[in-house]
Protein backbone atom coordinates (compact mmCIF):
# COMPACT_ATOMS: atom_id res chain seq x y z
CA UNK A 1 0.00 0.00 0.00
CA UNK A 2 1.15 3.67 -1.05
CA UNK A 3 2.03 6.00 2.30
CA UNK A 4 -0.95 8.66 1.43
CA UNK A 5 1.56 10.96 2.13
CA UNK A 6 3.53 9.85 -0.93
CA UNK A 7 -0.22 10.36 -2.59
CA UNK A 8 -0.52 13.56 -1.72
CA UNK A 9 2.90 14.49 -3.09
CA UNK A 10 1.72 13.21 -6.35
CA UNK A 11 -1.21 15.41 -6.34
CA UNK A 12 0.99 18.35 -6.29
CA UNK A 13 3.42 17.56 -9.12
CA UNK A 14 0.01 17.12 -10.52
CA UNK A 15 -0.55 20.92 -10.10
CA UNK A 16 -3.42 20.15 -7.12
CA UNK A 17 -2.97 22.24 -4.13
CA UNK A 18 -2.98 19.41 -2.19
CA UNK A 19 -2.02 19.40 1.94
CA UNK A 20 -2.59 17.81 5.19
CA UNK A 21 -2.92 18.96 8.85
CA UNK A 22 -0.80 17.00 11.39
CA UNK A 23 -2.70 17.26 14.39
CA UNK A 24 0.13 16.92 17.31
CA UNK A 25 -1.92 16.24 20.49
CA UNK A 26 -2.24 13.12 22.59
CA UNK A 27 -5.90 15.23 24.20
CA UNK A 28 -8.49 12.22 24.06
CA UNK A 29 -11.41 14.75 23.63
CA UNK A 30 -8.86 16.40 21.21
CA UNK A 31 -9.05 13.69 18.81
CA UNK A 32 -12.37 12.45 19.20
CA UNK A 33 -13.04 16.02 17.41
CA UNK A 34 -10.33 15.68 15.36
CA UNK A 35 -11.94 12.27 13.72
CA UNK A 36 -15.28 13.07 14.11
CA UNK A 37 -15.54 15.70 12.20
CA UNK A 38 -13.34 14.02 9.50
CA UNK A 39 -16.19 11.42 9.19
CA UNK A 40 -17.26 14.01 6.49
CA UNK A 41 -14.37 13.60 4.18
CA UNK A 42 -12.35 10.51 2.33
CA UNK A 43 -9.08 11.49 2.98
CA UNK A 44 -6.92 10.18 5.94
CA UNK A 45 -5.97 11.58 9.20
CA UNK A 46 -2.15 12.58 10.62
CA UNK A 47 -2.13 12.30 14.28
CA UNK A 48 1.47 13.23 15.93
CA UNK A 49 3.00 12.52 19.33
CA UNK A 50 6.03 14.13 19.91
CA UNK A 51 9.00 12.51 21.72
CA UNK A 52 8.37 14.28 25.33
CA UNK A 53 4.93 12.75 25.11
CA UNK A 54 5.70 9.63 23.93
CA UNK A 55 8.76 7.52 24.20
CA UNK A 56 10.21 4.34 25.26
CA UNK A 57 10.23 5.55 28.47
CA UNK A 58 6.40 6.41 28.91
CA UNK A 59 7.10 10.03 27.67
CA UNK A 60 4.66 12.78 29.97
CA UNK A 61 1.63 10.82 29.03
CA UNK A 62 2.78 7.50 30.22
CA UNK A 63 2.75 6.18 26.91
CA UNK A 64 4.96 4.17 25.02
CA UNK A 65 4.88 3.90 20.96
CA UNK A 66 2.95 0.52 20.83
CA UNK A 67 0.84 2.24 23.90
CA UNK A 68 -0.14 5.88 21.50
CA UNK A 69 -1.53 3.78 19.01
CA UNK A 70 -3.61 1.78 20.63
CA UNK A 71 -4.93 4.59 22.33
CA UNK A 72 -5.84 6.69 19.08
CA UNK A 73 -7.10 3.52 17.34
CA UNK A 74 -9.81 2.89 20.55
CA UNK A 75 -10.90 6.75 19.86
CA UNK A 76 -11.11 5.70 16.26
CA UNK A 77 -13.29 2.61 17.06
CA UNK A 78 -15.36 4.78 19.51
CA UNK A 79 -15.62 7.61 16.66
CA UNK A 80 -16.47 4.67 13.86
CA UNK A 81 -13.62 6.36 11.85
CA UNK A 82 -11.57 3.68 10.10
CA UNK A 83 -8.51 2.62 11.83
CA UNK A 84 -7.22 2.28 7.76
CA UNK A 85 -7.49 6.04 7.29
CA UNK A 86 -5.11 7.00 10.43
CA UNK A 87 -1.57 8.46 9.60
CA UNK A 88 0.49 8.05 12.70
CA UNK A 89 3.41 10.48 13.18
CA UNK A 90 6.67 10.88 15.03
CA UNK A 91 7.50 14.58 15.60
CA UNK A 92 11.10 15.63 16.87
CA UNK A 93 12.24 12.30 16.95
CA UNK A 94 15.72 12.16 17.89
CA UNK A 95 18.01 13.28 21.45
CA UNK A 96 15.16 16.43 22.00
CA UNK A 97 14.74 14.77 25.67
CA UNK A 98 18.31 13.26 26.30
CA UNK A 99 20.04 16.44 24.90
CA UNK A 100 21.46 16.93 28.86
CA UNK A 101 23.12 12.99 28.19
CA UNK A 102 26.82 12.41 25.76
CA UNK A 103 26.22 11.61 22.52
CA UNK A 104 26.42 8.03 22.81
CA UNK A 105 24.14 7.40 25.05
CA UNK A 106 21.50 10.42 23.52
CA UNK A 107 21.73 8.52 20.16
CA UNK A 108 21.41 4.80 21.48
CA UNK A 109 18.43 6.22 23.11
CA UNK A 110 17.09 7.93 20.06
CA UNK A 111 17.51 4.98 17.93
CA UNK A 112 15.60 2.84 20.55
CA UNK A 113 13.01 5.58 20.63
CA UNK A 114 12.58 5.50 16.38
CA UNK A 115 13.16 1.42 16.29
CA UNK A 116 9.71 1.22 18.83
CA UNK A 117 7.83 3.79 16.73
CA UNK A 118 8.74 2.31 13.14
CA UNK A 119 7.45 -1.12 14.92
CA UNK A 120 4.53 0.20 16.18
CA UNK A 121 3.29 1.41 12.81
CA UNK A 122 4.15 5.19 12.51
CA UNK A 123 4.39 5.77 8.52
CA UNK A 124 5.39 9.25 9.24
CA UNK A 125 8.87 9.99 10.86
CA UNK A 126 9.97 13.53 11.66
CA UNK A 127 14.22 13.04 12.04
CA UNK A 128 14.92 15.47 14.55
CA UNK A 129 18.52 15.77 15.13
CA UNK A 130 18.78 20.04 15.07
CA UNK A 131 19.82 19.90 19.50
CA UNK A 132 23.50 19.90 21.02
CA UNK A 133 23.89 16.89 23.68
CA UNK A 134 25.92 17.19 26.64
CA UNK A 135 29.31 16.83 24.90
CA UNK A 136 28.74 18.93 21.85
CA UNK A 137 30.38 22.41 21.70
CA UNK A 138 28.65 25.22 23.39
CA UNK A 139 30.26 28.04 21.90
CA UNK A 140 29.41 26.86 18.69
CA UNK A 141 26.69 25.85 16.03
CA UNK A 142 26.00 22.35 15.49
CA UNK A 143 27.04 21.39 12.00
CA UNK A 144 25.07 20.41 9.20
CA UNK A 145 27.09 17.69 9.00
CA UNK A 146 27.02 16.55 12.38
CA UNK A 147 23.17 17.00 11.85
CA UNK A 148 22.96 14.92 8.59
CA UNK A 149 25.22 12.24 9.92
CA UNK A 150 22.86 11.71 13.50
CA UNK A 151 19.57 11.76 11.03
CA UNK A 152 21.54 9.15 8.28
CA UNK A 153 21.99 7.11 11.53
CA UNK A 154 18.13 7.09 12.64
CA UNK A 155 17.24 6.30 9.51
CA UNK A 156 18.68 2.96 9.38
CA UNK A 157 16.99 2.24 12.42
CA UNK A 158 13.81 3.22 10.89
CA UNK A 159 14.89 1.14 7.44
CA UNK A 160 16.04 -1.74 9.54
CA UNK A 161 12.95 -1.69 11.87
CA UNK A 162 10.82 -1.72 8.37
CA UNK A 163 12.25 -4.68 7.89
CA UNK A 164 11.82 -6.45 11.17
CA UNK A 165 8.01 -5.48 10.64
CA UNK A 166 7.20 -6.91 7.39
CA UNK A 167 8.16 -10.46 8.61
CA UNK A 168 5.19 -10.47 10.90
CA UNK A 169 2.84 -7.52 8.21
CA UNK A 170 3.53 -8.16 5.10
CA UNK A 171 1.52 -5.10 4.16
CA UNK A 172 2.73 -2.64 6.19
CA UNK A 173 3.50 1.06 4.47
CA UNK A 174 6.72 1.95 4.85
CA UNK A 175 7.26 5.03 6.73
CA UNK A 176 7.93 8.77 5.16
CA UNK A 177 10.43 10.93 6.39
CA UNK A 178 10.93 14.27 7.55
CA UNK A 179 14.25 16.06 8.10
CA UNK A 180 15.26 19.95 8.59
CA UNK A 181 17.88 21.65 10.92
CA UNK A 182 16.21 24.76 11.21
CA UNK A 183 13.53 23.58 14.07
CA UNK A 184 11.07 25.25 16.42
CA UNK A 185 11.20 24.35 19.60
CA UNK A 186 8.06 21.70 20.35
CA UNK A 187 4.57 24.18 21.60
CA UNK A 188 6.21 27.48 20.81
CA UNK A 189 8.43 30.01 21.39
CA UNK A 190 9.03 30.53 25.23
CA UNK A 191 9.77 34.18 24.61
CA UNK A 192 8.67 37.05 22.44
CA UNK A 193 10.85 36.94 19.29
CA UNK A 194 11.64 40.11 17.78
CA UNK A 195 12.00 39.90 13.78
CA UNK A 196 11.59 36.42 13.08
CA UNK A 197 13.47 35.23 10.56
CA UNK A 198 12.43 33.02 7.73
CA UNK A 199 14.96 30.72 6.94
CA UNK A 200 17.32 30.96 4.38
CA UNK A 201 17.25 29.55 0.54
CA UNK A 202 20.91 28.55 1.03
CA UNK A 203 20.25 27.04 4.55
CA UNK A 204 17.37 24.66 2.95
CA UNK A 205 19.69 24.10 -0.03
CA UNK A 206 22.79 23.35 2.27
CA UNK A 207 20.36 20.75 4.18
CA UNK A 208 19.13 18.59 1.46
CA UNK A 209 22.64 18.61 0.08
CA UNK A 210 24.19 17.67 3.31
CA UNK A 211 21.51 15.20 3.67
CA UNK A 212 21.66 13.37 0.00
CA UNK A 213 25.74 12.93 0.47
CA UNK A 214 25.20 11.11 4.07
CA UNK A 215 22.35 8.82 2.60
CA UNK A 216 25.20 7.74 0.10
CA UNK A 217 27.70 7.56 2.48
CA UNK A 218 25.44 5.32 4.53
CA UNK A 219 24.91 3.16 1.34
CA UNK A 220 20.98 4.77 1.48
CA UNK A 221 20.42 6.91 -1.50
CA UNK A 222 17.77 4.69 -2.45
CA UNK A 223 15.55 5.56 0.55
CA UNK A 224 16.03 9.71 -0.25
CA UNK A 225 12.32 8.99 -2.37
CA UNK A 226 10.92 8.42 1.69
CA UNK A 227 11.95 12.06 2.75
CA UNK A 228 8.97 13.97 1.71
CA UNK A 229 9.43 17.56 3.10
CA UNK A 230 11.95 19.77 5.39
CA UNK A 231 11.28 21.82 8.29
CA UNK A 232 11.75 24.75 7.71
CA UNK A 233 10.98 28.01 9.49
CA UNK A 234 8.61 30.21 7.12
CA UNK A 235 8.08 33.13 9.35
CA UNK A 236 5.39 31.57 11.65
CA UNK A 237 5.64 31.23 15.39
CA UNK A 238 3.43 32.10 18.46
CA UNK A 239 4.47 32.89 22.30
CA UNK A 240 2.82 33.39 25.10
CA UNK A 241 0.83 36.92 24.06
CA UNK A 242 1.83 36.80 20.24
CA UNK A 243 1.25 35.45 16.78
CA UNK A 244 3.34 36.15 13.77
CA UNK A 245 1.05 35.98 11.06
CA UNK A 246 2.00 34.60 7.97
CA UNK A 247 3.67 36.84 4.89
CA UNK A 248 3.74 35.24 1.98
CA UNK A 249 6.09 37.94 0.29
CA UNK A 250 8.49 37.72 3.01
CA UNK A 251 8.11 33.93 2.02
CA UNK A 252 8.67 34.50 -0.98
CA UNK A 253 12.51 33.17 -1.62
CA UNK A 254 12.12 30.67 0.25
CA UNK A 255 8.90 29.15 -1.40
CA UNK A 256 10.20 29.78 -4.70
CA UNK A 257 13.10 27.70 -4.20
CA UNK A 258 10.97 24.63 -3.88
CA UNK A 259 10.30 24.77 -7.81
CA UNK A 260 13.67 22.96 -8.04
CA UNK A 261 12.75 20.31 -5.57
CA UNK A 262 9.19 18.99 -6.69
CA UNK A 263 9.56 15.78 -4.46
CA UNK A 264 10.13 17.91 -1.49
CA UNK A 265 7.99 19.98 0.50
CA UNK A 266 8.10 22.33 3.65
CA UNK A 267 6.46 21.18 7.03
CA UNK A 268 5.43 24.18 8.82
CA UNK A 269 5.59 23.88 12.98
CA UNK A 270 3.76 26.26 14.72
CA UNK A 271 0.85 27.06 12.66
CA UNK A 272 -1.37 27.13 15.55
CA UNK A 273 -3.54 30.51 15.66
CA UNK A 274 -2.93 31.29 11.99
CA UNK A 275 -5.70 32.66 10.30
CA UNK A 276 -7.42 30.22 7.47
CA UNK A 277 -6.54 32.63 4.87
CA UNK A 278 -2.85 32.37 5.95
CA UNK A 279 -2.62 28.88 5.96
CA UNK A 280 -4.54 28.36 2.42
CA UNK A 281 -1.55 30.47 1.66
CA UNK A 282 0.95 28.46 3.28
CA UNK A 283 -0.16 25.38 1.26
CA UNK A 284 -0.36 27.55 -2.09
CA UNK A 285 3.20 28.15 -1.56
CA UNK A 286 4.90 24.73 -0.73
CA UNK A 287 3.97 24.43 3.13
CA UNK A 288 1.76 21.74 2.61
CA UNK A 289 2.57 20.16 5.86
CA UNK A 290 0.94 22.64 8.73
CA UNK A 291 1.41 21.46 12.19
CA UNK A 292 -0.82 22.04 15.29
CA UNK A 293 -0.90 21.30 18.45
CA UNK A 294 -1.57 23.75 21.33
CA UNK A 295 -4.35 25.54 19.25
CA UNK A 296 -6.37 22.19 19.61
CA UNK A 297 -6.45 22.43 23.60
CA UNK A 298 -6.28 26.08 23.48
CA UNK A 299 -9.41 25.74 21.90
CA UNK A 300 -10.99 23.04 24.13
CA UNK A 301 -9.85 24.84 27.13
CA UNK A 302 -12.17 27.50 25.93
CA UNK A 303 -14.63 24.98 25.45
CA UNK A 304 -14.47 23.48 29.23
CA UNK A 305 -14.54 27.37 30.44
CA UNK A 306 -17.60 28.30 28.82
CA UNK A 307 -18.81 25.33 30.12
CA UNK A 308 -17.81 25.90 34.00
CA UNK A 309 -19.52 29.13 33.50
CA UNK A 310 -22.93 27.89 32.13
CA UNK A 311 -22.50 25.51 35.42
CA UNK A 312 -22.49 28.38 38.18
CA UNK A 313 -25.71 29.62 36.64
CA UNK A 314 -27.17 26.10 37.09
CA UNK A 315 -25.68 24.11 39.06
CA UNK A 316 -25.53 24.62 43.05
CA UNK A 317 -22.95 25.49 44.54
CA UNK A 318 -22.19 22.29 46.60
CA UNK A 319 -22.37 20.19 43.14
CA UNK A 320 -20.50 21.89 41.11
CA UNK A 321 -17.23 20.17 39.82
CA UNK A 322 -15.33 23.78 39.43
CA UNK A 323 -13.41 23.12 36.60
CA UNK A 324 -11.43 26.66 36.41
CA UNK A 325 -10.61 26.78 39.86
CA UNK A 326 -9.54 23.27 39.71
CA UNK A 327 -7.15 23.60 36.85
CA UNK A 328 -6.09 26.82 38.98
CA UNK A 329 -5.28 24.95 41.91
CA UNK A 330 -3.72 21.53 40.53
CA UNK A 331 -0.96 24.06 38.14
CA UNK A 332 -0.19 25.86 41.09
CA UNK A 333 0.90 22.87 43.20
CA UNK A 334 2.76 21.38 40.31
CA UNK A 335 4.32 24.28 38.65
CA UNK A 336 7.40 22.35 36.38
CA UNK A 337 4.89 22.40 33.05
CA UNK A 338 4.80 26.26 33.26
CA UNK A 339 6.68 28.32 35.59
CA UNK A 340 9.79 28.48 32.99
CA UNK A 341 7.33 29.74 30.44
CA UNK A 342 5.15 32.47 32.45
CA UNK A 343 7.05 35.61 33.25
CA UNK A 344 5.96 38.92 35.33
CA UNK A 345 3.90 39.25 38.25
CA UNK A 346 2.16 36.69 39.79
CA UNK A 347 -1.01 38.45 37.90
CA UNK A 348 0.55 38.56 35.08
CA UNK A 349 1.55 34.76 35.50
CA UNK A 350 -2.05 33.68 36.93
CA UNK A 351 -3.64 35.41 33.34
CA UNK A 352 -1.50 33.15 31.18
CA UNK A 353 -1.78 29.85 33.43
CA UNK A 354 -5.47 30.63 32.17
CA UNK A 355 -5.03 32.30 28.70
CA UNK A 356 -1.55 32.09 27.14
CA UNK A 357 -1.35 31.15 23.51
CA UNK A 358 1.60 28.34 24.84
CA UNK A 359 -1.59 26.70 26.66
CA UNK A 360 1.00 24.67 28.68
CA UNK A 361 -2.24 23.66 30.68
CA UNK A 362 -2.89 20.92 28.31
CA UNK A 363 0.08 18.85 30.00
CA UNK A 364 -2.58 18.60 33.31
CA UNK A 365 -5.40 17.48 31.24
CA UNK A 366 -4.08 13.85 31.68
CA UNK A 367 -4.20 13.72 35.11
CA UNK A 368 -6.83 11.92 37.03
CA UNK A 369 -8.36 14.77 39.27
CA UNK A 370 -8.46 16.70 36.25
CA UNK A 371 -9.68 14.13 34.12
CA UNK A 372 -12.64 13.69 36.77
CA UNK A 373 -13.60 17.45 37.11
CA UNK A 374 -13.95 17.31 33.55
CA UNK A 375 -16.24 14.07 33.70
CA UNK A 376 -18.17 15.68 36.68
CA UNK A 377 -18.45 18.61 34.74
CA UNK A 378 -20.16 17.10 31.73
CA UNK A 379 -22.41 15.29 33.94
CA UNK A 380 -23.63 18.18 36.01
CA UNK A 381 -24.38 19.74 32.56
CA UNK A 382 -26.11 17.07 30.61
CA UNK A 383 -28.08 16.71 34.00
CA UNK A 384 -29.38 20.27 33.97
CA UNK A 385 -31.87 22.03 31.19
CA UNK A 386 -29.73 24.51 29.24
CA UNK A 387 -31.71 28.32 28.22
CA UNK A 388 -31.39 29.15 25.20
CA UNK A 389 -30.37 32.52 26.21
CA UNK A 390 -27.78 31.22 28.48
CA UNK A 391 -26.20 28.94 26.20
CA UNK A 392 -26.37 31.65 23.46
CA UNK A 393 -24.73 34.20 26.05
CA UNK A 394 -21.77 31.90 27.11
CA UNK A 395 -21.30 29.52 23.36
CA UNK A 396 -22.93 31.74 20.90
CA UNK A 397 -22.04 29.89 18.13
CA UNK A 398 -22.38 26.56 19.68
CA UNK A 399 -25.88 28.18 20.28
CA UNK A 400 -26.70 28.84 16.20
CA UNK A 401 -25.74 25.45 15.52
CA UNK A 402 -27.58 24.09 18.35
CA UNK A 403 -30.22 25.74 17.64
CA UNK A 404 -29.99 24.81 13.49
CA UNK A 405 -29.97 21.23 14.48
CA UNK A 406 -26.75 20.81 13.36
CA UNK A 407 -24.97 20.62 17.10
CA UNK A 408 -26.04 17.94 19.89
CA UNK A 409 -26.98 19.45 22.95
CA UNK A 410 -24.62 17.59 24.90
CA UNK A 411 -21.30 18.78 27.22
CA UNK A 412 -19.20 16.75 25.47
CA UNK A 413 -20.35 17.69 21.95
CA UNK A 414 -20.28 21.53 22.84
CA UNK A 415 -16.74 21.00 24.43
CA UNK A 416 -15.23 19.31 20.94
CA UNK A 417 -17.24 21.91 18.99
CA UNK A 418 -14.44 24.56 19.89
CA UNK A 419 -11.81 22.18 18.51
CA UNK A 420 -13.75 21.83 15.53
CA UNK A 421 -13.63 25.40 15.08
CA UNK A 422 -9.78 24.86 14.89
CA UNK A 423 -9.59 21.77 12.47
CA UNK A 424 -12.18 24.03 9.69
CA UNK A 425 -9.34 26.15 9.84
CA UNK A 426 -6.91 23.57 8.74
CA UNK A 427 -9.41 21.84 6.16
CA UNK A 428 -10.09 24.98 4.27
CA UNK A 429 -6.33 24.95 4.05
CA UNK A 430 -5.99 21.95 2.52
CA UNK A 431 -8.29 20.25 0.83
CA UNK A 432 -8.57 21.82 -3.07
CA UNK A 433 -12.75 21.55 -3.04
Amino acid sequence: MKNPLLAMMDKRRAGICAGIPSYCTANELAIEAILEQALRFDSPVLIEGTANQINQFGGYTGMKPADFRDYVYAIADKAGFERERIILGGDHMGPLVWSNLPEKEAMANSRELLRQCVLAGFTKIHLDTSMKVADDPKDERLSDEVIAERGATLLEVCEAAYQELLKTNPAAMRPAYIIGSEVPIPGGAQEEEAGLQVTKVSDFETTLKTYRKKFEEHGIADRWQDVIAVVVQPGVEFGDKDIHVYDRQAAKPLCSALRKHPNVVFEGHSTDYQPAQSLREMVEDGIAILKVGPALTFKLREGLFALSMIERELVPEEKRANFIDVLERVMMDNPANWQKHYHGSDEDKRIARKYSYSDRCRYYFSLPEIKQTIAKLFENIDGVEIPAGLLSQFMPRQYRRVRDGKLALRASALAKDYVVECTDDYNYAVKPD
